[in-house]
């Protein structure tokens, strides 16, 4: 394994992940968890080689993972360190590199320097996927790398995804989808090959925290990223801080929820949120939704 540091400091070890059920396959695919894995690695094994979109998520995690175990030294696993990554997460990819002995770089992307990105216009992801994978294939162009992967599955073809565009223009395989791997199935691949996320929570850039039409400044990510901080040192894993303004909308599953009615925590968070800069705190009593912005496309649309 070697890791590539253009920054930072120590790696911190790979975060623990609290024991769950192991998920559930699809009903409506027959084959074992084996059998999947052994479709991934022989989807990857036509690549030849390859470097890995590596995001820290459950999904490029083990596609990283099983693109070190088939190739070797010829996978190279490419974190982007930029504003709208949190903290938490590149020390996260730091920590899974070095304790699932991967190959790791991390680069450096110049998307908020982008006005198009900065207006946060509904294809923003666009915007910021067409610099990563600028960057990936003239990596992989300039060593010698035949492919560049990242880690889409089968279920993200359900949701708004501006993103598959840039991916497609610049030829960017996704082995999960080419091995017709859902979400369940690659949590359960990871739990199978002891990789720490399998059941880690659904993560996103910080960006995507801002609605669409407002602007992306680093002062707002600064804020989300210390909110969700803060949720959670409290205990709770899943959870998204919604930027609107002076305004932070609170998205928490039920047990996150839980945790915040507790004795003292709702007053401390409210606490807390101020200081960081917001004038309101409010709780989303929909419930956390992953890609909940995206839920105002449609009716913009058509008001």
């Amino acid at each position: 394994m070697r890791i590539e540091l253009d920054m930072l400091g120590s790696v911190v070890a790979a975060p623990s992940c609290m024991p769950s059920p192991t998920p559930a396959a699809r009903r409506d695919d027959p084959r074992t968890v084996e059998e999947k894995l052994a479709d991934l690695r022989a989807v990857i094994q036509t690549y030849e080689s390859v470097v890995v979109a590596f995001s820290a998520g459950a999904d490029s995690t083990l596609v990283a993972k099983v693109a070190s175990d088939v190739l070797g030294e010829r996978a190279l696993a490419v974190t982007s360190a930029s504003e709208s990554l949190a903290e938490r997460e590149l020390q996260e990819a730091l920590a899974y590199a070095e304790s699932l002995n991967i190959n790791h770089r991390v680069i450096y992307t110049n998307e908020l320097q982008n006005p198009d990105y900065l207006a946060n216009p509904i294809d923003r992801c666009y915007h910021c996927k067409t610099e990563l994978y600028d960057h990936l294939v003239a990596l992989a162009e300039d060593e010698g790398y035949r492919t560049v992967a990242n880690g889409l599955n089968v279920d993200d073809l359900g949701d708004y995804r501006p993103g598959l565009k840039a991916a497609n223009e610049h030829d960017v395989r996704a082995p999960l989808q080419e091995a017709g791997l859902t979400k369940p199935d690659v949590r359960a691949i990871s739990k199978l090959l002891d990789v720490p996320t399998w059941d880690k929570p659904a993560m996103a850039c910080l960006s995507s925290r801002i609605p669409y039409g407002s602007p992306v400044t680093i002062e707002a990510l600064d804020q989300i990223e210390a909110a969700e901080m803060f949720l959670r040192s409290l205990g709770i894993r899943q959870l998204r801080v919604r930027h609107h303004g002076s305004v932070a909308r609170i998205e928490l599953d039920d047990g996150g929820m839980a945790v915040l009615m507790q004795s003292g925590r709702r007053s401390a968070v409210v606490e807390r949120f101020k200081q960081l800069g917001f004038a309101y705190v409010t709780l989303d009593l929909a419930g956390f939704r992953s890609g909940s912005m995206n839920e105002v496309i449609g009716k913009a649309k058509t008001s």
